[in-house]
């Protein structure tokens, strides 16, 4: 099932694939969402109104994954290394369930003008 999806900011648009995870499912079913998003290194993470156990957890991430990390209810965007990694690729600070990834070309340097407080939205991609 991979479903395509659009993450907006700033007038910008990424382009990123849902995989077929329970979670990824689940995400799917609420989507639009909208929220405040918040910086951590190289992540960005946000709570959506979702609540979903822990499937295949990992914290070691690969640049373009998105994952939910169930202990805070968030959506993450892994984009370069993290502070609890050792400096050369993202790790969650604690393990998260892989959802998708970010498909669209040029992304990173887009995302790296999002700041802290801009508002963030997950769309299905029509």
């Amino acid at each position: 099932m991979s479903k395509a999806i659009e993450i907006v900011f700033n007038e910008t648009v990424i382009e990123a694939t849902l995989n077929d995870t329970k979670t990824a499912k689940k995400l799917l079913k609420i989507l639009p969402v909208k929220s405040e998003i918040n910086l951590w290194g190289n992540e960005i993470y946000f709570e959506i109104p979702m609540e979903a156990d822990l499937e295949n957890g990992k914290e070691l991430m690969d640049i373009g994954n998105i994952a939910f990390w169930p202990s805070g209810n968030a959506f993450c965007i892994f984009f370069g290394p993290t502070p609890a990694g050792d400096g050369t690729q993202p790790r969650a600070i604690s393990p998260v369930t892989v959802i998708g990834k970010i498909t669209g070309e040029n992304w990173i340097d887009k995302i790296k003008k999002i700041k802290s407080e801009d508002i963030i939205e997950i769309r299905i991609k029509k």
